[in-house]
């Protein structure tokens, strides 16, 4: 496998360490900034929505320039966007910077997994992918904890700035050691939508945004799950999370392997049917801790290990546009984490119990298999092309 790829990855993991950090310091930064933790939170709805409409769209309007330039250019706005942060005295100029990280970070993880797929063979492709996003899935495990003791220890803004300085660090690497990548043949904006309209490729998009809606519905109440289903202490708490982040990061390279070995579409089946499977027995292992534990693992290490292969399979699917629908496929699971986080937390507020949310998130990830049955059946592209041709 080409070393660069690994490269890409620390650069994933700088950059995405920024996206939950918030969730962790939303106390310090709300009386710092003087605003209620409500408006606080906003700092992640934003991020989420900005990033899920900026991926695709920066990915077009930016089709023509070199790949490496654009990469560079994509970790300075990063770069300065988090020492804006770092300066910001007021929230509207923080929610400001915010929207900018957003937009950079949407474009650098694009660009990281176009850039993987074109350094790589083929046959090694799924695995490249699951090494990206173990950069991207660590970073996003990591975050909290991380943010919290540095904000314990130094206050919240040296959070953003020591990501500045890790990102800095990024783009100095990419810069000397990173061929340029020349662009490929643009693929006009038409085309690129167009394949969106295509039912393979719409619900293939499906499964990861049912997917992670599924996880989030849970995962976002996990600490109350964890006090209210098994009474555990702060410490144990912690323990768990440790637990559930080593296990996705691992996940990630399982995926990838898998993808690898049975093929991306039995990959995506078999990963999204066992998801549910986990996800809806889950609470009904909490009576035998060490059993809810393996099932604490189970479940981390599932839900990362489908994007590598779906990755996989939306470049096989249509290698035209491939460039497009790794995007898209991003704004999908950040459009699912939103979708997850907000019916969990309707469901948490109307029942005051946050004891069925795996039941109701395994029914989203259900939908997530259906998605990948009917993607699957779907014929290929060129057939449809060639059909629509004649």
């Amino acid at each position: 496998m080409n070393w660069r790829v690994y490269l890409l990855a620390v650069s994933t993991f700088a950059v995405g360490l920024v996206e939950l950090v918030v969730g962790g310091i939303l106390p310090s930064l709300a009386e710092d900034l003087n605003v209620s933790l409500a408006t606080a939170g906003q700092l992640i709805t934003v991020f989420a929505i900005v990033y899920a409409i900026s991926a695709p769209v920066l990915l077009t309007v930016t089709a023509k320039i070199e790949r490496k330039r654009l990469y560079l250019i994509a970790l300075l706005v990063f770069t300065l966007g988090n020492v804006f942060t770092y300066f910001s005295s007021t929230f509207a100029l923080v929610m400001i910077s915010r929207v900018l990280i957003a937009m950079s970070t949407a474009l650098v993880v694009v660009l990281s997994l176009t850039i993987t797929a074109k350094l790589v063979e083929p046959a090694h492709r799924a695995k490249a992918l699951g090494l990206i996003f173990i950069g991207i899935s660590s970073s996003l495990v990591l975050g909290v904890p991380i943010g919290i003791f540095i904000t314990e220890s130094f206050g919240w803004r040296v959070m953003f700035l020591g990501i500045s300085i890790l990102s800095a660090i990024s783009m100095v690497l990419i810069y000397f050691l990173l061929e340029k990548m020349p662009v490929d043949k643009v693929t006009p904006l038409k085309e690129q939508i167009r394949s969106l309209g295509h039912p393979k490729i719409f619900s293939a998009h499906l499964i990861s945004l049912f997917m992670l809606a599924g996880h989030y519905m849970l995962y976002s109440y996990f600490t109350p799950f964890l006090m209210e289903v098994l009474h555990m202490t702060p410490f144990w708490i912690s323990i768990c999370y440790l637990v559930f982040g080593l296990a996705s990061i691992g996940g990630n390279g399982f995926g990838g392997w898998l993808s690898d070995k049975l093929g991306s579409g039995k990959a995506i089946l078999l990963v999204t049917i066992a998801f549910a499977i986990v996800m809806f027995i889950l609470p009904y292992t909490a009576g035998v801790f060490m059993l809810f534990m393996v099932m604490v693992v189970l479940w981390g290490a599932l839900s990362w290990a489908l994007t590598p292969a779906l990755q996989s399979y939306l470049i096989q699917t249509d290698p035209v546009t491939s460039d497009i629908q790794q995007s898209l496929n991003t704004s999908a699971l950040q459009i699912g984490i939103s979708i997850g986080s907000a019916v969990g937390g309707v469901m948490f507020t109307m029942t005051g119990s946050s004891v069925d949310l795996a039941k109701f998130g395994a029914i989203f990830v259900l939908i997530a298999f259906s998605c990948a049955v009917i993607s699957l059946k779907r014929p290929p592209l060129y057939m449809d092309r060639g059909h629509h041709a004649e």
